[in-house]
């Protein structure tokens, strides 16, 4: 494509990553959709994104489903386009919506990994004494457990953020959004724990709550492979990785309590549908809930008592 519409998707992606402030995946993501799209349109004469009609979209991403991309990566690649599409009418970028007859292929939504309470407890009580790591690690596990966060948000907690004596947390998540979280009295204890060994590793000025031997923050890659170390180490027969934390605090919350608007605000769902996933609640819990709150099911239980 000309360098025109080359600097204009440059420029879009730069509005996602410092004025929507976008995750770095959810930009690099978008950005590999939009440069296929170039990729494409070079090889069959569109030099502009003006001249991009529905009827080459449709071509476009029918042969990307041909080249085996499967519906959820083309659902993703439909929105990183109406994403630009938006942004490049502002922009002049377009003269008109291409996407307006592009409809994106149904996703079958499946159902959550996740992991039991036993298993979850095995993975998350580790001997904080075994070395420094391992202490730091505990208060890793605990927090994830405890408080449902996202691994973006977790690494990039500071010292500051932490209200120990109230038990809360203050994470900023998708889109920038800010939340309290409440944290458990066992992470509260394990990061209390971690925070006497931080003071013997943190560099000068370093304000991330979780950091490497040399001082630094740990990273998210760094995050996932002590959570796979740690798997491994605990004997769970599983991938565990620090998104499946997050469904384990998410599953677990909403069989105890039931309320699907509390898990909502905890995990911070912009919609209450993206939530609705992890009602895969077990029946047997589905069936004492019914019979313990359904008149009906109460009278009929009375009336079997009674025989």
């Amino acid at each position: 494509m000309s360098p025109g519409a080359d600097e204009a998707r440059r420029r879009f992606l730069d509005h996602l990553a410092y004025e929507r402030r976008l995750s770095e995946r959810t930009v690099t993501a978008y950005g590999r959709d939009l440069a296929a799209l170039a990729a494409w349109c070079d090889e069959h004469g569109v030099g502009e994104w003006r001249a991009v009609d529905g009827l080459a979209l449709t071509r476009y991403l029918a042969a990307r489903h041909g080249a085996g991309l499967g519906a959820r990566s083309l659902a993703r690649a439909v929105a990183a386009i109406r994403a630009f599409v938006r942004w490049g009418l502002k922009q002049a970028v377009f003269e008109r919506d291409p996407t307006v007859s592009v409809r994106p292929p149904k996703v079958r939504r499946g159902l959550p990994a996740t992991m039991d309470v036993d298993e979850t407890v095995r993975l998350v009580e580790i001997d904080p004494g075994e070395s420094p790591e391992a202490c730091r690690d505990r208060a890793i596990l605990e927090l994830f457990y405890s408080s449902g966060l996202r691994l973006a948000e977790l690494a990039a907690l500071d010292l500051g953020e932490l209200d120990l004596a109230q038990g809360l947390a203050t994470v900023t998540g998708k889109g920038d959004k800010t939340r309290i979280v409440p944290v458990g009295s066992k992470a509260v204890e394990a990061i209390r724990a971690w925070l006497k060994v931080r003071e013997t590793m943190a560099a000068d000025g370093e304000t991330g709550l979780f950091v490497t031997r040399r001082g630094t923050r740990l990273s998210r890659r760094g995050i996932e492979a002590r959570i796979t170390y740690w798997a491994r180490r605990r004997g769970l027969d599983r991938r565990v990785y620090p998104h499946l934390l997050r469904h384990a605090f998410a599953t677990h919350v909403l069989e105890s309590s039931g309320d699907l608007r509390a898990v909502q605000e905890l995990l911070g769902h912009a919609s209450l549908a993206t939530t609705q996933v992890y009602t895969h609640l077990d029946f047997q819990h589905l069936a004492r809930t019914y019979d313990k709150a359904h008149p009906r099911a109460q009278r009929k239980r009375d009336r079997d008592g009674e025989d």
